[in-house]
C-alpha cells in the first residue's frame, strides 16, 4: 500500500470521484493512501478461485460477491454520498443487503471482506483495514497470507473483532456469518504459483 497523503487538507468522496482513473486510491477517515501497482500474479490467482467458490455458493441466493476494484463507502453516519470521508478496495466482499447496493459500489459496511495479503499491503491490511472494517461494523474479515499458508479470520461480537481464529489453508473452512460459503483450500491452491 502506497504512503498517505500527507497535507492538512480532508477529502471526501466528492473529491475522490474527480481523481484521474489511472492512480487509484483508497480515501481513510479522509487521507488519501496510494494504492500500490497490480498485486502479483500469486495473488490474483488465490482471489479468482476464492473468488470462484463463494460465486458459486451463492448462486440463487440474495447475496451479492464482488472483487476489487469496487469502491465500498463507510460513512460514520448518515451523510451525503458526497461528503463521506472513507472509501476502500477490498479484495472481496460480500454484500447481503442489496439497498447498500448502487451503481457506484456499496454504502455500508459488507457482511464479509477477505484480503489477500501482499508484502506491500500486509500491515495496511492487518493494523489499519481491520480498525476499520471493525469501527464501519464488518460482520467477518479474512486476511488470507499466501506465503504462510494461513488465513486469520476476525468476526464482530458486540460491535469489536474478538480475538482472531487462525486456520491452516488445509481442508475446508466456512465463513462463519455465511455458513453457505465453504472454502476449499486445496482447490484455491492447487494451480497456484
Amino acid at each position: 500500500m502506497g504512503q498517505a497523503l500527507r497535507n492538512d487538507r480532508t477529502y471526501t468522496y466528492a473529491d475522490y470521484l474527480t481523481w484521474p482513473d489511472d492512480v487509484r486510491y483508497e480515501l481513510i477517515d479522509g487521507v488519501p493512501h496510494a494504492m500500490s501497482p497490480a498485486p502479483s500474479r500469486t495473488h490474483q490467482e488465490i482471489l479468482q478461485q476464492i473468488a470462484s467458490q463463494v460465486l458459486n455458493a451463492l448462486d440463487g441466493k440474495p447475496c451479492r460477491p464482488y472483487i476489487a476494484p469496487f469502491d465500498v463507502r463507510l460513512p460514520r453516519g448518515n451523510e451525503a454520498n458526497g461528503d463521506i470521508d472513507t472509501v476502500v478496495q477490498p479484495d472481496l466482499v460480500v454484500v447481503c443487503d442489496r439497498s447498500k447496493l448502487d451503481e457506484r459500489g456499496c454504502r455500508g459496511a459488507p457482511d464479509w471482506i477477505v484480503e489477500v495479503l501482499s508484502p506491500s499491503t500486509a500491515g495496511h491490511d492487518l493494523i489499519t483495514k481491520r480498525r476499520l472494517y471493525e469501527r464501519a461494523g464488518v460482520r467477518e474479515y479474512w486476511l488470507v497470507h499466501p506465503v504462510d499458508h494461513v488465513v486469520t479470520v476476525y468476526r464482530l461480537q458486540d460491535g469489536a473483532f474478538g480475538a482472531p481464529d487462525i486456520h491452516e489453508l488445509k481442508e475446508t473452512l466456512a465463513v462463519g456469518v455465511l455458513p453457505e460459503i465453504v472454502i476449499d483450500w486445496e482447490r484455491a491452491l492447487r494451480n497456484v504459483g
